[in-house]
């Protein structure tokens, strides 16, 4: 074995983890410089495996860790592998790794990477080769030079040790510490004793005395007794009639505690009930309210609608009259109108008239005033021009100009001509378009009649859904109510069945039904009375017959239970029984055929897969009819029966029965909450159906207000688009009006065009029928004859054209206010009296005041449909108003009968309070009398007859003569007999303890001797083992030198140098002189001349003589291996080599060994 590599971590001067290469199993050296860490290498191995780092303070932990630049380290650790390819680890691997790892606050061994403890590993090295005793398997710096300053007597010492004898050194002292307590027992022994002898001869003299002093304290007794026994009989017989008295009032309190819990269940009664019916008429107020508030926003919106309708119909009713007033207007504007247009007609005929007259005699007098003027041209031709071709040229050139214009005016007129077509053309399309829009107006008034139609249908539709939904709000408040008022129930009854479990088993079933919800954990069927159902007759039955196993747990294994049970312990979750349904068995028994008896088994309810439990807990149990033959049943048939009323009767003998209060039934709360949670499920179910249908018929009557949305945004839609229409046809005949306009406008300019257009033309061919003519400057006859007459012509007629234009002014006066009066007044007029008669707004008036009619209807039904349910409410509330305050007025009646119970009870309460004070006086009295009988202590047999017929005043006066007597012997010592015999027999238990004591000394010092023999023995071996190599190895190192060890006993008497150096030796603290004083060295360097000491070497010469100790001690008892640090220091050159070879010698005689 030896150590095949180091690795190192955090620990002194390593900060990172360095691993040495694989050491050699032979000799192994470390060189380096000071400071490279040689120590610190030295110390991780000893930090290993010697025990100088083993008790370590935080403070010497921290002083191990790496300190230097950087991160702190915070823990370290060495691991030293060893080679155990011989097994001397008693592991069975070649290759060990131990680690010891330290931290701040941790020190830890590992050995193969599992955590050891420090003993473990110091008892493993032991087991190594490597002993405590002989710590020299390490040499550390230092330890040469300690060893050359050692004393004799400390190399005698270190001889101990090495030998072992410090165990027999403290069981020595452990024996010297019992001797010693020994001994001071046996001194306070003898002193005890003689104590003893003096008080027992005192005592031996008080005895006569004593003897007299008895007799009379006998008859003390004697007397004493008599008197006691009479008291206490006395008292026993007043205690008797307490309790018989005690016992009539303890029934009369009973019957009326009795009749008071029977009040006071009652008043619990009427408190829920109250309770209850509080709650129900806060309910009511609550419905209350929200019918008022219904009710009023009912009323509010009927108000609302009356006023509507009201509205409606004094706008329908003025609408009506405006229509007939209207009409009558209408009639009377027709007339007008008919008046005006045939006015009109006849004033249009005689207005064109007067214009083509007006233009004839305008034409005429044109005419006339051009040959006129032409005539005076002609006349003035010859004056104005000087030849014919100037004339002609004159008269090409106005020919030419009459001609342009008379192009112009063409150009003009078929301008004209233009504008009138379109200007017709814009008539038909405007008739055409006012055509279409009033089409589209009759379209639309049929649409909007339909929406009307279509509206009032969904209206309808509505108010259907509306009622119904108004039915389901009622069922779902009535179902709600009642499931609430169940739910009620079942909480009561869980609270009352919770009171009637006990709290391990209430806190345990929570528990399993919470584990069986978070692990999923099935085939769980719940308690036996969760399964099962009977006849309410047998709930008393059942209940006193299973007991607490109503509440036992039913699974489908075992393999459930005890998993549901590992929870509950680790959850603490209460104690539950399983019946796991795998491992019970239904036990066969035969039941007596008699009608006075039934198996309760068969009076029970519940799935056949659970008739093993139920069989396990009711089959061995018969109902009987009463207990006389419950009694022969369970003595003959051997089956514990029972009668309905609870009433036990054991096949074992014993008979349970008396009172039991039905009302705390847990059966009876289990079918409660089994009836309500059925009740409702089932309710639930039914709210859950008209939640449905509420949801449909909301989504159907959303559906049928968005269809109402829809149509009333069509009809709105159509109304503007029909007022656009109506807007479009007024724009149309507005705009048809100014196109007429412009029409006559654009007519009377194309007949100017023309007039000027025909002038033209005369002109142009009276130019050219003067052209070519002879240029005169005379007229003929016949035109000077025109000329004559033409001036009086043209007169006549501008008079007539005078008087012919009054006459059209005023006929175009009158047809143009005719014309205004027409289109501006009383068409328009006409148009707006047809448009209020044929006015939409009226159908639209009675439609919305239909519906507004149905809505007042409905909100009429509303309002009365409120008010029925305020009134069934308001009744309901005096209902419970009265209810409540009858139930207060039995409550005050249960009160005051309370109380007057409670003042009865109080007063029986004081009585049978003075009766247990009486009571409580003669029994202290008894027990007082009692005591004193005992304190008497034991008597003889006839003091109890002698004074039995004695009355108690003679035996008082006799017990009072008996105590004069005694004072006279008041100071005899009334223990002195029994202090006798106690003295006497305490000596001899002291002088058998005394013995014993000695006997165990005398043992004692033999073990110390054969200690003490053992002792001298390790040390004179050893010391030879050690003497003998130290010869071997010093004559290896000295060549032709010897030396050798002395044992120094106390007897040599030697004084020589060493007693200077030792001192003279005393007793050890145990008391023993020491056989062996020290071991002193004797050498010699040169092998020749005497031996020298220790103080006689030189330093060098010291070295040699330590090491050759330690390599002495080495080889005493080897190690595995072994680890020297500079052990050559202090050597002269020339021991260095023979130090060496001792080395490899060791090494090889180990490995040779092994």
């Amino acid at each position: 074995m030896y150590i095949k590599q180091v690795v190192i971590e955090g620990f002194k001067s390593y900060r990172e983890q360095i691993a040495t290469e694989p050491f050699s199993s032979k000799v192994n050296c470390v060189v380096g410089a000071n400071g490279s860490g040689k120590t610190n290498f030295f110390h991780a191995i000893r930090f290993v495996l010697s025990d100088l780092f083993q008790n370590l303070r935080s403070d010497d932990r921290h002083a191990l860790l790496h300190e230097g630049a950087g991160h702190q380290v915070l823990s370290a650790f060495v691991e030293i592998v060893f080679d155990n390819s011989d097994n001397r680890i008693p592991v069975d691997k070649e290759e060990v790794r131990l680690r010891r790892t330290i931290g701040l606050k941790k020190d830890e061994y590992f050995l193969d990477g599992k955590h050891i403890t420090k003993t473990e590993v110091m008892n493993l090295l032991e087991s190594a080769g490597f002993s405590r005793s002989n710590p020299y398997y390490v040499v550390q710096q230092g330890k040469i030079a300690s060893l050359t300053l050692m004393k004799d007597s400390e190399r005698l010492d270190l001889l101990k040790e090495i030998g072992g004898t410090r165990v027999y050194e403290e069981r020595r002292r452990e024996s010297l510490k019992i001797m010693q307590e020994t001994g001071n027992k046996r001194k306070q022994i003898i002193q005890v004793v003689q104590y003893l002898d003096e008080r027992l001869k005192e005592l031996d003299e008080e005895k006569e005395e004593l003897r007299k002093y008895q007799q009379l304290d006998k008859q003390r007794k004697s007397l004493e007794y008599a008197i006691y026994s009479k008291e206490v009989q006395d008292a026993q017989q007043k205690l008797t009639e307490i309790e018989d008295t005690r016992a009539k009032v303890s029934e009369t309190s009973a019957k009326k505690y009795n009749d008071v819990l029977d009040a006071h269940e009652k008043s619990k009664d009427l408190e829920n009930t109250l309770k209850d019916v509080t709650k129900e008429l806060q309910n009511f107020n609550k419905e209350k309210e929200v019918i008022e508030k219904r009710r009023t926003v009912a009323l509010k919106k009927h108000t609302e609608l009356e006023l509507d309708v009201k509205d409606l119909q004094e706008k329908i009713s003025g609408n009506i009259r405006a229509k007939e007033d209207a009409a009558r207007q209408l009639e009377i504007l027709e007339k007008e109108i008919q008046d005006s247009t045939a006015e009109l007609g006849k004033i249009i005929p005689l207005h064109e008239d007067q214009v083509q007259k007006e233009k004839d005699i305008g034409k005429q007098i044109m005419e006339r005033e051009k040959k006129l003027s032409i005539l005076y041209q002609k006349q003035g031709r010859a004056t104005q021009f000087s030849s014919k071709a100037a004339r002609d040229k004159w008269l090409q050139k106005e020919i030419d100009d009459l001609e342009r214009v008379h192009s112009s005016n063409k150009g003009q007129e078929q301008k004209l001509l233009d504008e009138i077509d379109r200007l017709r053309e814009e008539l038909d399309d405007c008739d055409e378009n006012i055509k279409r829009r009033k089409s589209d107006i009759t379209t639309l008034e049929s649409l909007i009649t339909q929406s009307r139609e279509g509206l009032n249908h969904y209206k309808v539709e509505r108010d259907k859904l509306h009622d119904e939904r108004k039915s389901l709000w009622g069922k779902e408040n009535e179902l709600t109510a009642e499931i609430d008022k169940l739910r009620a129930e079942v909480e009561k009854a869980e609270k009352s069945l919770d009171h009637a479990i006990p709290g391990d088993v209430r806190r345990g079933l929570n528990s399993v039904r919470k584990i069986c919800r978070e692990y999923n954990i099935s085939g769980v069927h719940g308690p036996i009375i969760e399964l099962l159902n009977c006849d309410e007759k047998f709930f008393t039955a059942v209940e006193v017959t299973a007991g607490n196993s109503l509440f036992h747990v039913v699974v489908e294994n075992d393999d459930k239970s005890a998993q549901i049970i590992r929870h509950l312990n680790s959850q603490k979750g209460g104690r539950v029984t399983f019946i796991p349904l795998n491992r019970v068995r239904a036990p066969r028994i035969t039941y007596p055929q008699s009608s006075d008896v039934i198996p309760l088994l068969k009076k029970l309810n519940f799935k056949h897969d659970y008739t093993p439990a139920f069989s396990q807990v009711f089959a061995r149990t018969v109902i009987c009819k009463n207990l006389d033959v419950a009694s022969r049943v369970a003595r003959t048939d051997g089956l514990d029966c029972i009668t309905l009323d609870g009433d036990q009767v054991s096949k074992k003998g014993s008979m349970t029965g008396g009172f039991y209060d039905h009302r705390r039934s847990r059966l009876k709360f289990m079918n409660i909450i089994k009836q309500n949670a059925d009740t409702i499920r089932h309710r639930e179910g039914e709210l859950e159906k008209v939640r449905i249908n509420l949801q449909e018929i909301d989504q159907k009557i959303n559906e049928l207000v968005a269809e109402q949305q829809k149509i009333d945004a069509k009809c709105a839609h159509d109304k503007s688009e029909m007022e656009q229409l109506k807007q479009d046809i007024a724009n149309a005949n507005k705009q048809k009006q100014l196109i007429s306009k412009a029409l006559a406008k654009k007519e009377k300019s194309v007949g100017d065009v023309q007039n000027q257009i025909e002038q033209l033309k005369a002109s142009i061919a009276m130019k050219k029928a003067e052209m070519g003519t002879e240029l005169i400057d005379h007229l003929t006859p016949e035109e000077k004859k025109l000329l004559s007459d033409l001036n009086p012509e043209i007169k006549d007629l501008k008079e007539k054209l005078v008087a012919c234009k009054t006459d059209r002014i005023e006929t175009e006066a009158r047809k143009a206010e005719l014309d205004t009066n027409l289109t501006t007044n009383l068409r328009r007029r006409k148009q707006e009296l047809e448009a209020v008669i044929s006015s939409v707004d009226a159908d639209s008036l009675v439609a919305d005041a239909e519906l507004k009619g149905q809505e007042l209807s409905e909100a009429k039904m509303l309002v009365d449909d409120a008010t029925g349910q305020l009134r069934r409410v308001t009744e309901s509330i005096n209902d419970r108003t009265r209810q409540i305050k009858k139930i207060k007025d039995e409550l005050n009646k249960l009160k005051s009968l309370e109380d007057e119970y409670e003042r009865k009870l109080q007063e029986e309460a004081k009585e049978l309070e003075q009766l247990l004070s009486k009571k409580n006086i003669y029994a202290a009295k008894e027990e007082e009398y009692a005591k004193k009988i005992r304190e008497l202590g034991p008597l003889t047999s006839d003091a109890f007859e002698a004074y039995k017929r004695r009355n108690i005043k003679d035996l008082h006066k006799m017990l009072h003569r008996c105590n004069e007597q005694l004072q006279q012997f008041s100071h005899v010592n009334k223990k002195a007999l029994d202090q006798y015999i106690n003295f006497t027999e305490q000596r001899e238990e002291l002088q058998k303890r005394q013995a014993e004591l000695d006997a165990g000394d005398e043992k004692i010092r033999e073990l110390i001797s054969v200690l003490d023999q053992r002792k001298d023995e390790s040390i004179e071996r050893t010391f030879k083992g050690v003497a003998r190599h130290f010869r071997e190895v010093f004559s290896e190192l000295v060549q032709g030198g010897h030396g050798h060890l002395v044992m120094m006993k106390k007897k040599d008497g030697d004084h020589d140098d060493d007693e200077d150096e030792d001192g003279p030796r005393v007793a050890n603290p145990e008391g023993r002189v020491e056989k062996y004083i020290g071991v002193k060295v004797k050498v010699s360097f040169t092998g020749q001349g005497e031996t020298q000491s220790m103080k006689q070497l030189s330093g060098g010469q010291k070295t040699v003589v330590a090491l050759t100790l330690i390599f002495a001690i080495q080889r005493c008892d080897p190690a595995p291996f072994y680890l020297f640090d500079e052990i050559d220091a202090a050597l002269d050159p020339q021991y260095r080599t023979a130090v060496g070879s001792i080395l490899f010698y060791a090494c090889y005689h180990i490995m040779s060994n092994d």
